[in-house]
């Protein structure tokens, strides 16, 4: 019984979706690994190989998606990230990622803005963005 009740669960009731990367484009990379994406999101690192600087959005703290990304993606909790970010803004070294309060809000600013790179919890492929794996 209790096996039923876990396999329902795990099947129905989890996430059935990761969540995904997306970058602009005009990027040309193939993947990232989860060390740069820690490197990209926590804002230390600034430039794609070509040298085009990087434009970080991410979701508000409080959002489902920015916390599953945070968990499912860099394995990290997200206040660590949010702590990460307040050091760099007070400490006056760096600034904190643009913030957009929903997916289709995601969509746009990251497929208006070259260098762009941001998240989803669904996938979307046009000729303005795409997703990119981690290896």
């Amino acid at each position: 019984m209790i096996f039923i009740l876990l396999f329902g669960y795990v099947f129905l009731v989890s996430p059935a979706k990761a969540v995904d990367i997306i970058i602009n484009s005009s990027i040309q990379v193939n993947s990232l690994s989860r060390g740069t994406a820690r490197a990209i999101f926590g804002m230390r690192l600034l430039k794609w190989p070509d040298g085009r600087p990087i434009k970080v959005f991410v979701m508000e703290d409080a959002s489902l998606s920015h916390i599953a990304f945070c968990k499912e993606v860099l394995d990290i909790y997200p206040y660590q990230l949010r702590q990460s970010w307040d050091r760099l803004v007070y400490s006056g070294t760096g600034q904190a990622p643009i913030s957009v309060s929903s997916e289709d809000e995601m969509i746009a600013m990251v497929a208006s803005n070259p260098g762009a790179i941001g998240y989803l919890r669904r996938s979307i492929v046009n000729d303005r963005i795409r997703t990119i794996p981690l290896h």
